[in-house]
């Protein structure tokens, strides 16, 4: 791939991730305010325990799908030969861990630096989603 094209393809799953991620956080949040209703009778412990509950298992899903996303344009466009090697490089790339065992060539190292910035900017996003959660929690603003 050449550089404008490895560029190209890395922002458009840059933002394909993005988009994996706004929709799950809005997902998330509906879900949150329909549960307001029959989480009243429990207790404030109870409530925030289930609100941040519910909203860690989109975050993870969130992630968890991005990283999938990762991993099929590995094996789709024949970069790595099986899915767990796939999801391996896609995983500590995504989390920025980048072990290093792995290492793609020239002609797709800036395509796979995007999976890190992908993971930088929605891990960014989901702590953001985190602390205003929390804020409502700590103003004892809850759904009650």
């Amino acid at each position: 791939m050449t550089l404008l094209q490895q560029i190209m393809w890395g922002s458009l799953y840059l933002g394909l991730c993005f988009v994996v991620e706004v929709l799950l956080l809005v997902w998330c949040t509906l879900l949150l305010v329909r549960l307001a209703a029959r989480l009243r009778h429990l207790s404030q412990a109870m409530r925030t325990a289930a609100v941040m509950s519910v909203s860690l298992v989109f975050i993870v899903l969130a992630h968890t799908l991005q990283v999938w996303l990762w991993a099929g344009v590995w094996i789709w466009s024949d970069v790595l030969v099986d899915w767990n090697e796939a999801l391996y490089f896609s995983l500590v790339t995504y989390t920025t861990l980048g072990y290093g065992d792995i290492v793609l060539g020239p002609g797709l190292r800036i395509f796979a630096a995007f999976a890190a910035v992908a993971g930088l900017l929605t891990f960014g996003l989901s702590t953001a989603y985190l602390v205003a959660l929390m804020t409502r929690v700590f103003e004892g603003r809850l759904p009650r």
